[in-house]
This record gives C-alpha cells, structure tokens and sequence, in this order.
C-alpha cells in the first residue's frame, strides 16, 4: 500500500479521499490554489502544495504544477477525485511517465469512455442498449438541423467532452436546434476546451439511472446497484438516491450486467459509473460512463457498506477486489441532497460570498437513521466565483425510503447557513413533495413541478398553528431573558398575559396560554384560535438557530433568525415572519400603511454576479418577448436573458467583459 498520496482536487471531495486516506494509514499532500489558501483540505492534509492563481486553468488544472508537486512531496500515487484532471487520459500517461501511480483507470478506458461520441460507438460494439443519435461530427448549425430532423424531435445537444449540465440543450424545432447548437459549442469550447458536439433523440418521461462498477487489474468486475439521479435542474444532480424506486431486481440485474460488461469491455479498473437513460416502460439506454468517481458516491457507500475511496485505493495498488458479486447487499435506503450556493427564490442563482455562519446537522446515528455530511467548508470560508458552487452534500440512510427522506427533511431543517443565499429552503420543500415521496420521477421533474420558479410552501391552517405556537414560546422566553438582566428598571412581574397574536406575514392568529411558565426547558399549553390546546416542549435557549421540541404530537426542528420586531421562522421548506403582539397593538398593527418595493419593471437587472458575454441588442431597438438580450457568465455557465414582454431599448449600462454584481442595471428600456 501508498506510504503517501497526492490529491489533486479541492473542496469536499479533496477532504473524502483525506479522510479516508487518514484511516489507512496513508500520508496526504493537497494542492491549493491562491483562492484555497485557508481552504479546509489544506488543514486536514499532512502537507500542502501552492500550485497557483485562482483559475483552475493555472493551477487545479495544471497538470506539470501537480507532478512536480509530487516529486518535491514524495507522493508515490494521485488521486485526482471528480472534475478538473480526474478524466484526462493525458494526465495519467503523464503521470506513469514519471513513475506515479494513477488512482483511477487506465487510459485506455479513460479515452475510451471519456468521449461521448466514442463512448457510444464503443458501447453499441459491446451489445450494450444505446439511445439512437448521430455521433458523427457536426459541421455547422444547418447540419445540425438537418440531422435533428432525420433523428426525429425532441432532440438532445452534447458537448462531446462535457459533463455537469455544460455545453447540452434540449431542441423540440429547428429554430431552438440552431440556438440551442451555438449555445452549445459556446459553452464546451469555454468549459472543456473542445468545441465538439453530437445529437441524439432525447427520451421522454427519462430517468437518469446509474450503475456504480469497480473493476481490479486482475479481470474481475461488480457492480454496487444502482443510483437514481432523476431530481435534475438543468442536467445538473440535485437530489440522489440509492436504490431506485423505479427498478425492479429483473431490470436491475439487467442493467447490472451490462455496465460490468462494458467495464471488461473496456479493461477497467477502479470505480466507475455507468449512466443509463430509463424510459416509463423500464428500456434502458446507455447514455455515458464516468471513469472516476461520481458526486454521488456516498449514497451507494451507505447501502452497500463499501469505502470506494479505500476500494480505488487498493486496486491501483494491485490488490484485488475482497468481494464477489454474490457478496453485494443493498440494505435500506439513502438519499443525498446537494447544497448549493444559489438563490431558489430567483430562479437557482448562483450566489457567492462568505459563510458567515456554518453549522451543519450532528452527523451519526440518530435513532434508527444515520446522517453523514461531506463539505469542504466551514464557517468562514468564501464561496468563490472560481469554482463549482457545491457547499456540502448532507446524506442521510434510513431503514426504507421514507424513513430516509424523512432523516433528510429533520437534517436540512436543522442546517443553518448564513452569509450567501443557498438551495436548503428548496430541499426542505421538495422533502415533502407528494410526488418526490411517492417515487413518481423524472428528470423533468423540477421543471414541471416548478414551472414558474420556486417559492416557499404556504402553511396550511394546522401548520400556521404549529408556527404560531413556537414563536409565541420563543418570544416569552426572550422577553423573560431582556427582564432579567441586570440594570433594567422594571422587571416583568406578576401573572403571565394569556392572551396574545401572532401574525405569520399577512395572517393574523389569536393565541391563549392556557398553561404553564415560562423556563428553559420551557411547556406550555397553548391554544391557537378556536382549536383545543397543544402542549410546547422545547429546552431552546435565547441564541440558538435551531428550535427543537414538539407542538403537540409533531416532533419539530425549525431554524431561527431575528427579523424586524419579530422571528423568522423555516420549517420544512416554509418560511414566515412571526410577530407576538399583544390584542391591542394586533389591532393598530393592522392599520399600518403597506411599504411596496421599487418599480423594476422597465430595467434588465443582472441576476447573479457574472461576467458579460455578450449584449444582443442596440439603443433604440424594438426587442420582442423572448428574444436574446444579453448573455452572463457565472460559475462557467452562460445565462441568456430574454425580454419577459414587447419593449424598446432605451439606454444600454454595460458592455461584453463587464463584471456586473447582483442586481446592477444592464439595460433601461422606455
């Protein structure tokens, strides 16, 4: 086994591959760049290695700074973990040249999987089921058309060498295959360095399923189940899970054995993934093969009890693999939600920043379900525009799916981050999705539950009592806080006011403390409008974030955060300003005039930080609804911003190259 290793990646992956390196003895060298300094990968490393400025391009991406790292370091081995170098064939031929093991597969197969288009070839030489495409190169957007209509629409475009949602597009015409072509190329040639793109028939009602394979140097090949990645915005992973509610063991095994097929087929060696298409009717369509490690991996680690780190680690030092096929064991479910840095309230933005607060969930078991948080951050750490906008990925394992889903829904709750916006309220919300618990998916999923963008969860009757309760308990005890320091003039004494109102945003609710006092642990019986009275328990302290305690027969986590004369309240992807007012201030409250927010309506507000690529109009333009108005570049992805209604162009504020923030002013329009 490796004395030491190399990991050439950062973030939350760069501190999996450490962990796990720490329990088998292995020494670690992290590479950092002038972003990652004070990264938390480089704390957790026994060594670390400048390799250059922010940009990927001059340093994770670098691959003579990583060899030369290893040589001053003495690392006999690399891990490249997912992204960045972990799927270039020439890194690794680089690497064997100066005697520095790969931990990872061969070129053979990197090369032989890591193109798209010969991917595919490749597969359909194996016997393995592939969607029906051209897969010859592209010339112009006029070829693409003619070849999108001879595949038939719907139409998918692909970057030959992409991967997380870059460089693809879907076409259902001929006009959005022209568009759709150019946006394409754009974006590969800026992501990938490779222009290159092919189309295939895009399956309707798909689901993205996939088949972890590991593969040692001695020829033999298992597959760990599968994974299901359907919860897509964009083609990038949202929500994984492991196993699939959709497959059955006849199909399972089907796809199963194709994957490690295509794996021998291929010489592999190492973790892998096979991804497949799935159809309503259970076809499945071989779609790529990743030759690393996925994102995703800790789900099926949690099913299976298999360290696929430890795993890769072992067979690129020639071991072989300690299990058979009859071997593997899928026990109960796992499901992983990835929290992004992003705004779900304007359409999934990228966000970035400072963590001014990070205080993720208590990992472990917790009752009869585990909870395991991968994050490469802490509280502190910015969230650069440098990077991929990935904060953690919270994972929880449960006996079945719903005991897993609802570990999830308790986790997220109770994960406080503040600083950047962040998809959690999202993720809270989808936890509680009839169709998400049902197992009903797809990768249209987001787009047709959320056609009109995300907003949170308005309470139901019951839900406004749940909420109205835990801010009256929080508030008392705040007040009986503020009494009791020192040098105020008049403490609060005599009998406790049972008659309150809690407003929840617009919604005015009367409250009667039926019984109890207020302490830490606090319960109380609180009775909400007309409804019997509810037992409150909590031992929350003035401070905390997090509100744990049950209302009722509810066990409840909600998070906390001091608004404008009151509390904000998130719970299970609901989010309201509570307000504890006495009856009379109630009533004089509700004749308070209403502040309405500026009128934005004739202006194009940039809506993220970014960099312009292109502006696709003049001063004085009559522009159409959804035409192109300018482009933004944020986290490596372009945004195109269309015209919402018919306008004219009146006065331009930017120009390509411009690095706009959030919300400044492109475009006024009369």
């Amino acid at each position: 086994m490796f004395k030491k290793i190399l990991v050439a990646n950062r973030g939350e992956i760069a501190c999996r591959v450490i962990r796990t390196a720490k329990t088998m003895g292995i020494a670690t060298v992290a590479v950092y760049s002038d972003a990652d300094r004070d990264a938390v990968h480089v704390e957790m490393a026994d060594e670390a290695v400048h390799i250059g400025a922010a940009a990927a391009s001059e340093s994770y991406l670098s691959a003579d700074r990583i060899i030369a790292a290893c040589k001053d370091t003495g690392a006999e081995a690399v891990h490249p973990g997912y992204g960045f170098l972990s799927e270039r064939a020439s890194f690794c031929e680089a690497l064997e040249a100066e005697g520095i093991i790969f931990i990872g597969p061969k070129p053979k197969a990197i090369r032989a999987m890591g193109d798209k288009i010969e991917s595919k070839k490749f597969a359909n030489d194996a016997k393995v089921n592939t969607v029906p495409g051209f897969l010859g190169i592209i010339e112009d957007a006029d070829h693409a058309e003619t070849i999108a209509g001879e595949i038939g629409y719907p139409v998918m475009i692909k970057a030959s060498a992409g991967g997380g949602g870059k460089g693809m597009r879907i076409a259902w015409g001929a006009e959005e295959v022209r568009d759709g072509f150019d946006r394409a190329r754009s974006e590969a040639r800026s992501s990938f360095g490779d222009d290159r793109v092919f189309i295939e028939k895009f399956i309707v009602e798909p689901r993205h399923i996939e088949i972890q394979v590991l593969a040692d140097a001695h020829g033999h090949a298992i597959h760990l189940g599968e994974r299901e990645c359907s919860i897509q915005r964009r083609n990038q992973k949202v929500v994984e899970e492991a196993p699939s509610p959709f497959l059955d063991e006849e199909t399972r095994a089907a796809m199963g054995a194709q994957a490690v097929a295509l794996a021998k087929a291929v010489d592999y060696q190492s973790a892998g993934t096979v991804e497949f298409i799935v159809d309503k009717d259970r076809n499945f369509y071989f779609l790529e093969m990743n030759t690393r490690l996925q994102v995703e991996h800790p789900v099926t680690e949690l099913v299976t009890g298999i360290d696929l780190v430890e795993q890769m680690m072992r067979i690129a030092a020639g071991e072989k693999l300690p299990i058979g096929q009859g071997d593997v064991k899928l026990d109960g479910w796992a499901v992983e939600s990835r929290l992004y840095a992003e705004d779900p309230f304007r359409g999934f933005l990228p966000s970035i920043g400072r963590l001014t607060r990070y205080r993720p969930p208590a990992e472990g078991r917790i009752g009869d379900c585990v909870v395991r948080n991968d994050t490469g951050v802490t509280e502190g750490s910015e969230i650069s525009m440098f990077y991929d906008p990935m904060i953690a990925k919270l994972c929880t394992w449960g006996p079945d799916r719903l005991a897993a889903i609802d570990a999830m829904s308790d986790a997220l709750d109770a994960f406080v981050v503040d600083g950047i916006e962040h998809n959690i309220p999202f993720l809270a919300a989808l936890m509680q999705h009839p169709r998400w618990r049902e197992g009903r998916l797809s990768t249209g999923f987001i787009a047709e539950e959320y056609p009109d963008g995300f907003a949170p969860i308005v309470p139901d009757e019951e839900e406004r009592g749940v909420l109205a309760a835990i801010a009256l308990a929080v508030e008392l005890l705040r007040k009986d806080r503020l009494d009791r320091l020192s040098g105020r003039l008049a403490p609060h004494s005599g009998v406790l006011r049972p008659d309150w109102v809690v407003r929840l945003d617009d919604v005015y609710l009367p409250v009667t403390v039926k019984e109890g006092m207020i302490s830490i642990p606090i319960e109380m019986d609180i009775g909400v409008g007309e409804g019997a009275a509810m037992t409150v328990a909590s031992d929350w302290r003035p401070g905390e974030p997090v509100w744990r305690g049950t209302v009722g027969t509810r066990h409840i986590v909600a998070q906390l955060r001091p608004a404008l004369n009151g509390t904000r309240l998130a719970w299970k992807g609901m989010s309201v300003t509570a307000c504890v007012l006495t009856p009379r201030i109630a009533e004089l409250d509700r004749l308070m005039p209403e502040k309405v927010p500026p009128d934005t309506s004739k202006m194009l507000l940039c809506p993220m930080p970014g960099l312009v690529v292109s502006i696709a109009v003049t001063e004085g333009q009559e522009v159409k609804a959804g035409e192109t108005l300018a482009v933004v570049e944020a986290m490596k992805m372009e945004n195109v911003l269309r015209a919402e209604r018919d306008l004219v162009v009146a006065k331009i504020n930017a120009k390509p190259g411009d690095s706009l923030a959030v919300d400044a002013v492109i475009i006024e329009f009369e």
